[in-house]
């Protein structure tokens, strides 16, 4: 796939319920390798449905940051649990156990970036 610089808009972009995403976890891959051709970088928007949640999993070496936007959950870090909502954000750096599950009554809108965009190659995190 070719990389070029680009605008578009979010509706733009396809729902897609990912392995692992449950009861209406939903997210749209903004920047990501399959749709724009990134190297380094998988951007996007999630919207998950009351009760809709992540399973507990752990990334081998990517990074990952969340940026809550609308809404409430429980983010599990470790052996941590706290309510995120508004304007909260969340650094995971790898082999950290995390998980995410819309608690509210509304829908829980968040963005996610993480890097590299593959969990493969390199070193497992301490």
């Amino acid at each position: 796939m070719q990389r070029e610089a680009f605008i578009r808009n979010i509706a733009e972009a396809r729902w897609h319920e990912l392995p692992g995403h449950h009861g209406g976890a939903l997210s749209k891959l903004l920047v990501h390798p399959d749709a724009t051709g990134s190297r380094e970088l998988d951007f996007r928007i999630s919207c998950y449905a009351p009760m809709a949640y992540v399973a507990r999993h752990k990334h081998n070496i990517q990074e990952q940051i969340y940026h809550v936007l609308e809404g409430e959950g429980l983010m599990e870090i470790g052996n941590t649990t706290r309510v995120v909502s508004k304007n909260d954000f969340i650094f995971l750096p790898p082999g950290v156990e995390h998980a995410l599950q819309n608690s509210g009554t509304g829908n829980l809108i968040f963005l996610v970036i993480t890097s590299p965009v593959s969990d493969e190659g390199g070193e497992p995190a301490p």
